[in-house]
């Protein structure tokens, strides 16, 4: 007779989420959660009672991250799921959260079903992820990682002037360095896509291989500024238009390259921003982002490369390179699990990479990682209309609960 597979409660699930939610809860239906704020102060409170509550010991480090632990049978490196709890000021109710309730449910039902885990089981919640309140992104796990020095990040400001220091020290969780995260058996992480492939595709879960490599730059368009009603088209040197002579050929350009690629010019700023002044500057930028690191080079080049017909009207044109990052690979034997788990639960997949940034691409320069993404309706997050339906929730939850359970056999 077939072992009947141990699942998750996917009712608890759900309520578990709303209830969440319900920490910085909008109007619309979304969250506001900014990290360290008293929304955040409160959710936290509530994320280690229910830890508590399941026999489970809970340790702060010096950066704000929880880490609740059920204990193992052998004294080996825990397994690790989770992900973080703030959000973007109005954004939504799947974003990050899922990761860490999805980590509270899977503790749970090893308990309720008197499952002592062989090697020890723990969830952790990041501090400030999403880098809405402190930029950058991702801080905690940056210091963790090695990437971000603590020192400079502990006096980034929010925007009333507020240092990061300042508010963990008032948020009662500065810990302790000592209960840092430093080594574990795997870090798995479920996300919402926040893109909308697998819905797309009609695919449930996404075994996610990789974050995507990416550049940033900065293109300064330099003009003069005169009267908008008197000086001749042909005597004027526009920076605006030189500008949009610039966009086009770069788009242009990068969309030759492939089809995977992705390419954004986000922020604009245009001096002096007078309906009745000729602009004399523009600021944008240009970032892209593919796996392949050749694909990036050719990006580069592309950028560093731009001329345009405008840049003869006089126009200075200055490309400033700001920052990249590599491609980060996830554990191969982790991924591996996750879509043995994927398959042995019926579950439609596909192996995909991440576009957008998560904790876990940090936390994998030095423990096992992968990921497991689950679909977002029309792609949305970041928004109060962010959606994921329960019954995809629920399903992966028990991939990561059927993965845990096959790290513990092993």
């Amino acid at each position: 007779m077939k072992k009947q597979k141990l699942l998750i409660n996917g009712e608890r699930l759900s309520k578990t989420l709303e209830k969440f939610a319900d920490f910085g809860r909008t109007v619309n239906n979304g969250v506001t959660r900014l990290s360290l704020t008293e929304e955040d102060r409160l959710v936290r409170d509530y994320f280690c009672s229910c830890c508590e509550e399941l026999g489970m010991t809970i340790k702060v480090d010096d950066l704000g991250n929880i880490y609740a632990t059920l204990p193992g049978i052998e004294d080996k490196p825990p397994i690790v799921m989770g992900s973080h709890m703030d959000t973007v000021k109005k954004g939504g109710r799947f974003d990050g959260i899922l990761g860490v309730v999805a980590g509270l449910e899977v503790v749970r039902t090893l308990v309720e079903n008197n499952i002592k885990p062989k090697i020890p089981v723990m969830i952790v919640n990041f501090t400030n992820e999403e880098g809405a309140r402190f930029e950058p992104s991702m801080m905690s796990s940056g210091i963790l990682s090695g990437k971000f020095e603590k020192t400079i990040m502990l006096q980034k400001t929010d925007c009333e002037g507020t240092t990061f220091e300042e508010a963990l020290n008032t948020s009662g969780y500065a810990g302790e360095v000592e209960s840092r995260l430093k080594e574990a058996t795997a870090f798995l992480e479920l996300h919402i896509e926040q893109g909308p492939i697998l819905e797309r595709e009609s695919l449930t879960i996404g075994v996610v291989e990789c974050v995507l490599g990416m550049v940033c730059y900065e293109i300064e368009v330099t003009g003069e500024s005169d009267h908008a009603g008197t000086t001749p088209m042909n005597m004027r040197k526009d920076a605006f238009f030189t500008t949009n002579s610039l966009i086009t050929e770069a788009r242009q350009k990068l969309g030759m390259l492939d089809d995977d690629l992705v390419f954004t010019m986000g922020r604009v700023n245009v001096f002096p921003n007078i309906h009745t002044v000729i602009p004399n500057k523009v600021i944008f930028s240009l970032e892209a982002r593919h796996k392949d690191p050749k694909t990036i080079r050719q990006v580069e080049e592309i950028i560093e490369g731009l001329t345009t017909p405008g840049s003869k009207d006089g126009c200075e044109i200055q490309v400033t390179k700001l920052w990249d990052r590599d491609t980060v690979w996830f554990d191969k034997s982790i991924c591996d699990l996750l879509e043995q788990s994927t398959n042995s639960l019926g579950l439609s997949y596909k192996r995909m990479v991440s576009g957008a940034g998560h904790d876990a691409q940090f936390i994998a320069s030095y423990i096992p990682t992968a990921m497991v993404f689950v679909p977002s309706i029309n792609g949305k997050s970041h928004c109060e209309e962010e959606l994921t339906t329960w019954e995809d929730c629920e399903k992966g939850v028990n991939v990561i609960l059927e993965t845990v359970l096959a790290i513990q056999s092993k």
